[in-house]
């Protein structure tokens, strides 16, 4: 083995590849994935004829308190005959095993690689019998050896199949989103159980004037089936529309979840059946994201089904037609929902406090006094994202200017996202892993300045919120309105020259980043400090009294309906 030789490891990748899930502080403090809860992350897809300018897009937010994330990189690389890659599990005491290396590997920067090839993930666990602990493959070593291999979307799902059937899969029920300059895809996959390799999948091809999301729910349920398997890829292919393992059905009828005829087989009844925590929890993201591109009225048709009622709809659609075309920047924003404006608002009730924040404490589920089960929501905007992208595939341009992954640490609702052209060559400092550390503040990560405003907003957000906005939407104007000069300049450039100018422009915006948050910082304590405010305009402290902000009208209220006339002030006149 030679200088390449490096571990693939989900949490820590050593050498060329630094980790995006979890990043290793030290040995002793390594982060396990236990801590990360199994309902989390969200992802949104959209076809190329349903974005506005002809991209594909697909977003994630990587969710689990107490983690920091990090932007991973991998160098390309060109192996010799026989060269092995290293591969270990989530833990830091998991066996390390070998593979053979591809022949050539190609960059990738975050969950996007030179050829615009884009996955993204969401957990679903479904049958947890199903998961083999002798695989050596969990998903996010699957995602990243594939992301090196795959040139396209449907090379991608069939080197994903390949390797599950070679090497095992350990995880439990899983959600991608492949992704590249043409085409969305969306695969289920999941394992089967201890001794067994290979994995049960379905992957459908999103049509491409649809948006799809997923938020920890299986929900793909029939599907084309083809007459029998391609025996050249070793899987069933139902050509544009649809690809599957050939032992999906029969498997299911060998574990005794299904016996009616193929054409009725549901992939979710089978192997990630609904409850009403999935329903909630999960369904319900999709539902506010479709929510926000279709006619209301008609997604609001399937509140009951959100509300636990399945005797009118037991599904959402997979898809949707949006009714206008879909832009990156609205995508950045569906990343921030947390159901404003609908039936679960979560800024409009009591629990909301006296500030109506749309963020809620843990646990999820608990009980009332009396006994009763209770629960909260869980909105796609939510504190305990480690990390967000909204990843977009432009076909019409060089690959390595056409694939940004607009990306940033912590809650999107909290943060600007920063262009990282999938061409880089480096990482910016303040997106490196060693420089994320989850136990140590440091004014020049990313992820703690991030942090470090959220946290401030989080318990007083409608009097603080604005202020934030104001310096969000500030960069991320800026970093759209400078992107034709970028496409201007990357046309006269040889490869090598264009690789360095866009590593370039990525640093660049992520120091301006930086600046501006270092700037937001500093202004909201000033601002706001002891819970009043000073006044202000664009961004900048003016001369003028102080003023204390107003209590959401539901808070008032429900003092009131509490306390009785504790704290009616007596009629004066």
């Amino acid at each position: 083995m030679n200088s390449y030789l490096y571990l693939c490891d989900s949490i820590r990748i050593e050498m060329k590849r630094i980790s995006i899930i979890a990043a290793a502080v030290a040995a002793a403090s390594l982060f396990l994935l236990s801590s990360i809860p199994s309902e989390a992350c969200t992802n949104l897809v959209v076809g190329k004829k349903a974005s506005a300018d002809g991209s594909v897009i697909c977003t994630y937010n990587c969710d689990g308190f107490g983690f920091s994330g990090a932007l991973s990189f991998t160098a390309p690389g060109r192996h010799e005959p026989g060269e092995m890659v290293a591969i270990r599990g989530w833990f830091p005491d998991s066996p390390v095993h070998y593979i053979p290396q591809a022949e050539y590997t190609y960059s990738v920067a975050g969950l996007m690689n030179e050829k615009q090839v884009s996955i993204v993930e969401t957990t679903w666990d479904g049958r947890k019998e199903l998961r083999n602990p002798e695989g050596w493959l969990d998903y996010f070593t699957l995602m990243d050896l594939t992301l090196q291999r795959a040139a396209s979307a449907r090379e991608a799902i069939a080197i994903m199949h390949n390797l599950v059937q070679e090497y095992g899969y350990n995880a439990t029920g899983e959600s991608f989103a492949v992704c590249d300059k043409d085409e969305a895809w969306i695969m289920e996959l999941i394992g089967k159980g201890p001794g067994r390799k290979g994995a049960v999948w379905v992957a459908l091809r999103l049509p491409d004037d649809c948006i799809t999301a997923y938020a920890n729910s299986s929900r793909i349920r029939q599907f084309p089936q083809a007459k029998k398997a391609n025996k050249k890829l070793g899987f069933c292919v139902v050509e544009g529309e649809c690809m599957y393992s050939s032992d999906v059905i029969s498997f299911a009828r060998e574990m005794g979840w299904y016996d009616g005829p193929d054409k009725d087989f549901s992939f979710r009844e089978a192997y990630g059946p609904l409850d009403f925590s999935a329903i909630r929890y999960c369904e319900a993201r999709v539902w506010s994201f479709f929510r926000h591109h279709y006619n209301t009225d008609v997604i609001d048709s399937y509140l009951p089904f959100i509300n636990g009622d399945l005797s009118e709809h037991d599904s959402l659609p997979l898809w949707i037609k949006p009714d206008a075309p879909v832009t990156y920047r609205d995508i950045q924003n569906d990343m921030r929902d947390h159901y404003e404006g609908t039936a679960l608002d979560m800024t409009a009730d009591v629990s909301a406090g006296p500030w109506a924040s749309p963020y809620r404490n843990q646990p999820v589920n608990f009980e009332s006094a009396d006994g009763t089960k209770m629960f909260r929501e869980r909105s796609i905007g939510c504190q305990q994202s480690g990390m967000t992208m909204v990843c977009r595939m432009r076909s019409w341009l060089p690959d390595a200017v056409g694939g940004i992954s607009y990306f940033n640490l912590d809650d999107a609702t909290m943060v600007a996202y920063v262009p990282v052209y999938c061409g880089v060559n480096r990482i910016p400092e303040p997106f490196r892993r060693e420089n994320n550390n989850v136990r140590e503040f440091s004014t020049e990560s990313a992820f703690w300045m991030c942090n470090f405003v959220a946290n401030m907003i989080y318990p007083r957000y409608s009097v603080m919120i604005d202020d934030l906005r104001q310096a969000q939407k500030e960069l991320e104007d800026y970093f759209e309105a400078d992107q034709a000069e970028v496409e201007s300049r990357a046309a006269g450039l040889t490869a090598g020259e264009l690789s360095d100018y866009l590593s370039a422009k990525t640093i660049a915006y992520t120091d301006r980043f930086m600046k501006r948050w270092d700037k937001l910082a500093k202004f909201l304590i000033v601002k706001h400090n002891d819970q009043i405010m000073l006044p202000s305009e664009n961004g900048e402290l003016v001369p003028g009294r102080r003023t204390s902000p107003a209590y959401a009208p539901a808070f008032i209220e429900a003092i009131k309906a509490q306390t009785g006339n504790r704290y009616v002030k007596p009629d004066q006149n």
